[in-house]
């Protein structure tokens, strides 16, 4: 056989190879594109909770509620609607926003099981279980996914919040709630939230900017200069376990030049140990740039 023959017989050989793989090879780029694509509504774990939860969350709750209930029932249930239309399933509200009720009408006809329903208790009074049930009763469920100890600041929370932190335990045990945690203020509650086994869920104050988050001093509205530090606590609660939800990532809402949003969010998607992040809403608009941002910044990380 000549050369010239064996060389047209390796050419013919090779070229059927190619086509065979050009047949395959785009279904299995596909697939692949596919399972590593990361989007601000994937359903995501939150921690060892066994939960999972929308990456991003929409609050009720900014400047107490005030934000959100500004909108009026009708304007408030048009928010609510569009994120779970956009794929936001987890919502975040607390017994302080005045915003429960709320959150009962704007949910009424959506299948339960799709939401994830935050809320918070704070003092709790002499029977935070009663308190508990009259959540429920709010919010029109028959279990709320996870209740966090609201707005700790002192190292010592779990002492001093102890009617709560006891009552949430045996709510989980009932089944009452799925899981439970805290929202800290302070470093020192949040090192203790890091070690604590009771711990669950943190609900964690978080953007490179370093406003309002957790500082040295137990006052709830001091906050701190360097993300350092709560990222070492962040650190410390995924290697326990704990589920990480990101808040104030818009700043408490001071972040209105749009490079300091970009630059926030796209901080909080790099943190492998944040699971998801909850932003208060007030617009369809600000939900649309809030996922285009996340998303952007997903597939640049991937």
């Amino acid at each position: 056989m000549s050369h010239n023959e064996l060389s047209r017989r390796q050419f013919i050989q090779r070229s059927a190879l190619l086509a065979g793989a050009a047949l395959v090879s785009p279904f299995s780029i596909t697939a692949a594109e596919s399972a590593a694509k990361r989007t601000a509504v994937d359903q995501v774990a939150l921690g060892k909770t066994g939960i999972k939860l929308s990456r991003l969350g929409i609050g009720v709750g900014s400047n107490s509620g005030n934000v959100q209930r500004s909108l009026g029932h009708e304007g408030f249930n048009k928010l609510v609607r569009y994120a779970y239309d956009q794929g936001i399933t987890y919502i975040d509200t607390a017994d302080g926003y005045k915003t429960h009720e709320w959150v009962r009408e704007a949910i009424k006809g959506l299948p339960r099981e799709k939401l994830y329903i935050q809320s918070k208790m704070g003092g709790g009074g002499d029977k935070p279980l009663e308190v508990l049930d009259r959540f429920r009763k709010e919010l029109g469920v028959d279990y709320i996914d996870t209740v966090l100890v609201h707005c700790t600041t002192k190292a010592n929370w779990l002492e001093e919040r102890k009617k709560v932190v006891d009552a949430l335990a045996e709510a989980q045990e009932k089944k009452i709630i799925r899981a439970k945690g805290t929202s800290c203020h302070s470093l020192g509650a949040l090192a203790t939230a890091a070690k604590s086994g009771w711990v669950n869920v943190n609900l964690v104050r978080v953007n490179p900017q370093a406003k309002w988050i957790d500082g040295n001093t137990e006052r709830w509205d001091e906050s701190g200069s360097d993300i350092t530090p709560v990222l070492a606590e962040i650190k410390t609660m995924r290697a326990n376990g704990h589920g990480v939800i990101g808040m104030k990532i818009i700043g408490n809402g001071e972040f209105t030049r749009p490079e300091d949003r970009e630059k926030s969010i796209r901080f909080a998607m790099a943190c492998k140990e944040i699971d998801a992040i909850v932003i208060g809403f007030k617009s369809p608009a600000e939900i649309d740039e809030a996922i285009e941002r996340m998303n952007r910044a997903l597939a640049e990380l991937a």
